[in-house]
């Protein structure tokens, strides 16, 4: 009869351990390797909404460059120059996006006097990178990227980065912990916290209500991915970033909840703003609000980086 016990429970044992290493690897690869959409969907997607404009992409002067990842892989982008400036921004797209994506705000800043880079993060477009990792490694491409820029616009232009979503994730991760390299940044519905974000996106799209898939998912990217969830807190790298940086979010947005912009604003020292839209899904503000997304851009160059007021240490934010 023990026997038998005995043998009952290695079973069980083994068939539980087995079923968790499998959850495990399964969970780990829907992260790692997350499904992207495909180029021409998101070309004939941004064209049909009219935020690409096919005529001057093709005849705006541009520059495309491939940029040296320190991670091993190269980093394609377009250097667009539509303006006698050496002021520039950096766009970086959102996950499963790429670099067209990114097209809608160059138009943007060329309106507000800046040309622009935009590019794909690794993974993503045309760029190398085996792996999608939040933040994580696109924090050191980011790095890579406003040293190239630097080098070629020169000291004495003005630099700033605008993230979407995990681009926006990335940009503070590479603001705080790398190097506060800008002049300004725009962070639009990033998260704060990465395993929150897993945590409650588990909880909303399964019948699971406990952190085993948490855990699970953080040890199996250690093993495979080399990081862990918790080195993804944009909240607590952003404590040490100094340059003024705007916040967007829209309040309709149910994939990343706006109080995780909301306590990323509350953690970042002056100067700050804050724009939370009323309408917009996730990553939608600019696409839903263009006019008045374009208005608290410029208001926020105004008041922080064309202006003397950039020395003001009280809080602003719009309503």
């Amino acid at each position: 009869m023990k026997r038998k016990v005995f043998w009952l429970s290695s079973i069980i044992t083994t068939i539980l351990s087995s079923a968790t290493a499998i959850f495990g690897f399964v969970a780990s690869n829907r992260l790692m390797y997350i499904k992207n959409k495909d180029a021409n969907f998101i070309y004939d997607r941004e064209l049909k909404a009219q935020r690409f404009d096919e005529a001057w992409f093709h005849n705006c002067p541009k520059e495309e460059l491939s940029i040296d990842s320190p991670n091993g892989y190269p980093i394609k982008g377009i250097f667009f120059k539509p303006l006698q400036t050496q002021n520039t921004i950096i766009i970086c797209h959102g996950v499963t996006e790429n670099k067209i994506n990114s097209v809608k705000y160059a138009r943007m800043f060329e309106r507000l006097g800046f040309n622009s880079f935009v590019f794909d993060h690794r993974r993503h477009g045309e760029s190398g990178g085996k792996t999608t990792s939040y933040g994580y490694y696109e924090k050191f491409d980011i790095a890579a990227v406003v040293k190239t820029v630097k080098s070629i616009v020169g000291e004495n232009a003005v630099i700033g980065i605008h993230g979407e979503s995990m681009g926006a994730a990335s940009m503070i991760l590479y603001a705080g912990l790398i190097e506060d390299g800008a002049h300004f940044y725009i962070a639009d519905c990033g998260f704060s916290n990465f395993a929150e974000l897993i945590s409650y996106i588990v909880k909303k799209e399964t019948i699971l209500r406990t952190k085993l898939p948490l855990h699970l998912a953080d040890i199996f990217l250690r093993l495979r991915d080399g990081y862990s969830l918790k080195s993804v807190t944009p909240k607590e790298a952003i404590k040490n970033i100094k340059s003024p940086m705007l916040f967007i979010h829209s309040l309709e947005d149910d994939f990343i909840l706006p109080y995780m912009t909301k306590e990323m604003y509350e953690e970042k020292s002056e100067p700050k703003m804050l724009k939370l839209f009323e309408k917009g899904a996730h990553a939608q503000s600019f696409n839903l609000n263009q006019a008045e997304y374009e208005y608290t851009v410029s208001e926020f160059l105004q008041r922080y980086i064309f202006t003397d007021e950039s020395s003001s240490n009280s809080e602003k934010e719009i309503s």
